[in-house]
């Protein structure tokens, strides 16, 4: 970190005087005590870096440098600027971490509460496409803090123009605003998504001649794999000779042939995840390595003179609310992977993101981007002496103390195992696959009330009308945040090369897509609802009696009943807030096909793991049920207006 930038510099949450941390996508520098609020916030809120001790691109640190130069603080405390207004007060450094620090930080990064809202009239309304239209207009600029402001609004960082036919890193790249870039990747905008001539902003940097930009776009593309690949290994892979995937190996081999046959039997159940599945776990993956290596700084740091209390430390992922209970609990109990067990995981999600990638290339049928097609004859090899697992914590451990930071070591051939792992074990680990007897109940119940609950809905309207002529509030502007991140990160895996599934579902969201008219009606769509969760109903009876040869015509009616719920709704919404829904509906729908598909018997060979393809088909109608009642929320909402 460069002096100038440090000198003279405070604290944005406390004004503590030479902040050591910074808050990538808030374009703050904070202090050692807010830093462990940020952490405690998770990445979706806050992602924090070290100033020095963190390996950073020297872009982004650039970036970082001139919003906070910029009085970016300005964005998050605007209300804060006059205290008769607001009626609170920064917090000092004097201050308690807890519960002062914590509540005011809270307050200004999770509700957004001191953010400026732009005035909201019948004839001058602020719209998330209006803001990603300025948005879209001013990333050709240098004037990084206005675009901070719009995605602070909820500009979408990945929003398509129909008239220009481009995104606003389209936009940034012809124009080589290197810290533009920077800030729109940060909120999720996805360097290999092409525009209306299919071409990605990749291109374009190579073709105004701005390399360096096109070099650094490429290498956000693969962020995902190059931060696992460099926590193993330390290093990352040489994307300008088309290598795009490291591939690092154990070093311990010393296995017993059982442990590696249950091993083996882990990897393939990995393997066979879907994309969606897959894309889930390997993101979770890169946030608890994330947090490892935060860890690992923060406890390197610190002043170990003086008491690191408990509330400072961050033993596990925090909970995102944007994902479900099943999900959240998945991710936490990665911390309880010591550094060998986690080590055997991470390689083996980089050897199938690299497989997965090469066989998308080979049979895709649309041209692959330049640098995606290059890899296949450029990258490493696959190897086939592939890693064994090693144990995974087992549920009596839940209690017990996390590891303590000196066990959070890049070591490949410490802690060795302490038993065998099971399948079952494995599975647990995977968000998506840990779908149990009591979750299938759970999820009946859920279905078997839905109905009531949509009735109850309508004669609630008259409630929700007030709270959603809050166009702006709090939770719907947090709720676009986590959205435009977690959307953003999908889009680089697909765009790289390495999940397919963007060419094989059905995508809602057109690029020339006309204003849609008025949604349906509210009773509508709770026939239609309804409708759905019957079938689902049917089809989760089937899964709980084992009656697999039912799969298949229940999917069939959910699809059908699926795709006329869709036709209700324009066919190109231009909001995001149906668009979501509406996208997740059908393309579960879809995948709940192709699963149900696979219990079908085969001619020959082995049948399929059953116990594996109906926890896959219990997720996909979750989500179907999921969406549709968020659906019916969103017409309600609006229709009540």
């Amino acid at each position: 970190m460069s002096k100038r930038l440090r000198n003279s510099e405070v604290c944005a949450d406390c004004s503590v005087p030479e902040p050591r941390w910074a808050s990538v996508n808030r374009g703050v520098l904070i202090c050692d005590e807010c830093c462990g609020v940020h952490r405690s916030l998770g990445r979706h809120s806050s992602q924090v870096r070290h100033l020095t001790h963190t390996p950073w691109a020297p872009t982004q640190l650039q970036m970082v440098q001139t919003l906070y130069n910029n009085g970016a603080n300005s964005i998050w405390e605007h209300c804060l600027l006059d205290p008769m207004m607001s009626g609170k007060r920064k917090a000092n450094p004097q201050d308690k971490v807890h519960p002062n620090k914590t509540e005011f930080i809270k307050a200004k990064y999770q509700m957004l509460a001191f953010v400026h809202r732009m005035p909201c009239r019948d004839d001058d309304s602020f719209t998330a496409k209006d803001l990603s239209k300025q948005l879209h207009s001013s990333v050709r600029t240098g004037n990084l803090e206005t675009c901070l402001r719009l995605l602070s609004l909820g500009a979408q960082a990945n929003f398509f123009d129909p008239e220009k036919g481009n995104t606003p890193l389209h936009v940034a790249a012809k124009a080589g605003q290197v810290s533009q870039a920077e800030l729109l990747t940060v909120y999720g905008a996805d360097p290999g998504a092409p525009d209306s001539n299919a071409k990605t902003p990749i291109n374009y940097a190579r073709q105004a001649g701005y390399h360096d930009l096109a070099d650094r776009l490429v290498e956000i593309q693969y962020e995902l794999t190059d931060r696992l690949a460099f926590y193993l290994c330390g290093r990352k892979p040489n994307h300008k000779n088309g290598q795009h995937f490291i591939v690092p190996q154990m070093a311990d081999r010393n296995i017993s042939l059982d442990l590696s046959e249950l091993a083996k039997a882990a990897k393939k159940k990995l393997q066979s995840l879907s994309n969606h599945l897959f894309e889930e776990l390997a993101m979770d993956v890169f946030d608890e390595v994330d947090r490892r290596e935060t860890d690992a700084v923060w406890l390197a740091t610190q002043n170990h003179s003086t008491l690191v209390t408990e509330t400072t430390v961050v033993p596990f992922l925090p909970v995102n609310p944007e994902y479900s209970s099943t999900r959240n609990q998945g991710r936490q109990k990665l911390a309880r992977f010591n550094a060998h067990e986690f080590a055997t995981l991470v390689i083996d999600i980089l050897s199938d993101s690299k497989r997965r990638q090469l066989g998308n290339s080979m049979i895709s049928p649309k041209e692959k981007v330049e640098l995606i097609l290059k890899s296949r004859s450029g990258g490493e090899g696959l190897d086939n002496d592939q890693p064994d697992y090693d144990s995974v914590a087992s549920d009596e451990d839940t209690d017990k103390e996390p590891p303590s930071g000196k066990d959070r070591t890049k070591s490949l051939d410490s802690d060795l195992s302490d038993g065998p792992v099971t399948v079952q074990e494995f599975l647990e680990v995977k968000n998506a696959l840990s779908a149990s007897e009591a979750k299938i109940q759970q999820l009946m119940k859920v279905n078997s009330n839905l109905s009531d609950e949509l009735r109850l809905m309508q004669k609630k309207a008259s409630k929700l009308d007030k709270q959603s002529s809050m166009p702006d509030s709090d939770y719907d502007n947090t709720t676009n945040d986590y959205e435009m991140k977690d959307s953003g990160r999908r889009g680089r895996l697909r765009s790289s090369g390495w999940l397919g599934e963007s060419s094989s579902i059905p995508e809602l969201d057109d690029l020339g897509a006309e204003p849609d008219p008025a949604l349906p009606s509210t009773e509508d769509v709770i026939r239609k609802t309804e409708q759905i969760t019957k079938n689902i109903q049917e089809l989760l009876r089937a899964a709980q009696e084992n009656k697999h040869d039912s799969f298949i015509p229940c999917s069939e009616r959910i699809y059908v009943a699926v795709t006329e719920m869709a036709a209700l709704f324009p066919k190109r919404p231009h909001s995001e807030m149906v668009r979501g829904p509406l996208r997740l509906l059908t393309s579960s729908s879809f995948r709940l096909q192709g699963e149900c598909r696979k219990a079908a018997p085969p001619e020959e060979g082995p049948g399929p793991d059953m116990q594996l393809v109906t926890q896959q088909v219990i997720q996909c109608a979750y989500d179907i049920a999921k969406a549709a009642k968020q659906l019916v929320t969103i017409t309600t909402k609006e229709n009540s207006n």
